[in-house]
C-alpha cells in the first residue's frame, strides 16, 4: 500500500516539473523549438529532488490513511490531514499534488505553508518559486518569486533548480546577459548532454546581450572517454516507503574487475541523503594508482548502503543488483538499491 502510494507521488513529481518547466520555458520555445525541448527533458532529472523531499511522509503512514485509488482521492486525504502535518513534508506532498492536477493556485499556496516550516530548504524554496510562475497568467517570476530563488541560493550556492529559474527570471526581466552568467554557472555541474543543451541557450542569451558566444568545449581526452563510467544510483520506491533509513548513512558507488578480487578500481563515498544521485567515475576515483579503471575491458559496478560506513561488504549492509558493462560504455549505468 504504503509502495503504490510513494510510487504515484514519485510519478506526479517528475510529471509537475515537467508541465512547470514546459510553461516558464515557453519564451525560449518561441525562438528555439528544439532547445526548449531538450531542456525540458534534461532538467526534469532535477525532479528527483522532490521526491528525496517527500520520501518518507508523513501522509504515507498506514495508520493514517486508506489507500488512495486515484490522485485526487489521494489529495482528499491530504486535505482532510493537512492540520495535523508535524513538518513541511505533508504540505510539500500537497503542493506538488496539487500541482499536478493543474491546481496552479492551491500548489502555490500550499509551497508558501511549506516554507513557514522549512524557511531555509534551498528545494522548498526553489519550488515555491516555479509554483508562483506557474500561478502567474503570463507565467512569470515576480518579485517575491525571485526573492525565493536568492533565498534559496544563499542556503545553497550550488542550487541546480534554483540557478535554472533565476536565468529563467532574469531573461524574463529584459537581463539576457545576467542569465547567461547564472546558467554559466551550471555548466560544471550538469552532465555533458544537458550542458550542450544548455549552452545553445545561454549562446541565445549573450546574443541578445551584443556577447559573442562561449569558445568551444573542449573535448574529453581519449582515455578520459574510454575510463568513464556516469552512474545513476536511487532507493527503490517501494522500499523507501517501507524502510526509514538515516540521512547519514554511508553509500559507496563501487567499479571493480568482474569475477576479480573485492577491491575497487573507482569507488565514491556518499550519503543516503544524497539519493537519488548521478556520478562519473573514472581514474582519478582509484583507491590504488596501479590499477586504473581505463585498464579495464568490462567492469562491475554496484552500489552499496554501508552499516559500519567500511567500503568492504560487511554484514547489514544493502547492495543493488551488480552491473556488468563493457568499456568504453555507451549509455549511463542505472543501479537501484532495495528492489526486489
Amino acid at each position: 500500500m504504503q509502495g503504490s502510494a510513494a510510487l504515484v507521488f514519485a510519478l506526479l513529481a517528475a510529471t509537475a516539473t515537467l508541465v512547470a518547466l514546459g510553461f516558464v520555458l515557453r519564451p525560449l520555445w518561441r525562438a528555439r523549438p528544439r532547445s526548449a525541448a531538450a531542456l525540458l527533458g534534461g532538467f526534469s532529472i532535477l525532479a528527483a529532488v522532490l521526491y528525496h523531499l517527500v520520501g518518507t511522509p508523513v501522509a504515507l503512514d498506514a495508520a493514517m490513511v486508506e489507500r488512495p485509488d486515484t490522485l485526487e482521492e489521494a489529495v482528499a486525504q491530504l486535505e482532510r490531514k493537512r492540520d495535523e502535518f508535524p513538518d513541511h513534508e505533508g504540505w510539500v506532498m500537497l503542493a506538488t499534488a496539487y500541482g499536478r492536477l493543474g491546481k496552479a493556485a492551491q500548489a502555490s499556496e500550499a509551497w508558501r505553508e511549506a516554507l513557514k516550516r522549512a524557511p531555509d530548504n534551498a528545494d522548498v524554496l526553489a519550488a515555491a518559486a516555479e509554483a508562483r510562475a506557474q500561478a502567474d497568467a503570463q507565467r512569470m517570476f515576480d518579485a517575491q518569486a525571485v526573492a525565493y530563488l536568492q533565498r534559496a541560493l544563499k542556503a545553497d550556492p550550488r542550487h541546480q533548480r534554483a540557478r535554472f529559474f533565476l536565468g529563467i527570471a532574469l531573461r524574463q526581466q529584459g537581463k539576457p546577459a545576467e542569465a547567461a552568467r547564472t546558467w554559466e554557472s551550471l555548466l560544471a555541474d550538469i552532465d555533458a548532454g544537458n550542458a550542450v543543451t544548455l549552452r545553445a541557450e545561454i549562446d541565445a542569451a549573450r546574443l541578445d546581450a551584443g556577447l559573442p558566444p562561449l569558445p568551444e568545449a573542449a573535448a574529453p581526452s581519449a582515455a578520459d572517454a574510454a575510463g568513464a563510467l556516469t552512474v545513476s544510483v536511487a532507493l527503490d520506491p517501494d522500499f523507501a516507503a517501507r524502510v526509514r533509513l538515516r540521512g547519514d548513512a554511508t553509500v559507496f558507488v563501487i567499479a571493480r574487475a568482474p569475477d576479480g578480487p573485492p577491491m575497487p578500481v573507482a569507488v565514491e563515498k556518499h550519503t543516503v541523503a544524497d539519493l537519488p544521485l548521478r556520478i562519473t567515475l573514472d581514474d582519478a576515483d582509484g583507491p590504488m594508482p596501479t590499477a586504473k579503471l581505463s585498464a579495464l575491458r568490462e567492469v562491475e559496478v554496484i552500489a552499496r548502503i554501508s552499516a559500519s560506513g567500511n567500503p568492504m561488504r560487511q554484514d547489514g549492509d544493502l547492495e543493488s543488483k551488480p552491473v556488468r558493462v563493457a568499456l568504453p560504455a555507451k549509455a549511463p549505468i542505472e543501479l537501484t538499491l532495495g528492489a526486489q
